[in-house]
């Protein structure tokens, strides 16, 4: 499938991901094990699985973790 960052989907996850850890940063500090780090593992997942499916060789495979991925971006 070639360079999982020259997707548009995974430069779009990527920057999502980035402004989910800089928002949460203004987060109160008693959400750090609560809230924020939920944020912040559903954020890194989507491009995580965007990354992975792209590297599974088959279409199939991809489309399977893009909807992971396509979940993830719903809970956050």
């Amino acid at each position: 499938m070639g360079d999982y960052r020259q997707l548009s989907v995974w430069v779009k996850a990527h920057q999502l991901m980035l402004l989910v850890y800089q928002e949460t940063q203004r987060f109160p500090a008693d959400e750090w094990f609560g809230l924020i780090s939920q944020m912040r593992r559903v954020a890194t997942s989507i491009p995580s699985n965007i990354a992975e499916g792209s590297g599974r060789g088959s279409d199939q495979d991809f489309a399977r973790f893009a909807r992971i991925a396509a979940g993830s971006t719903n809970e956050i």
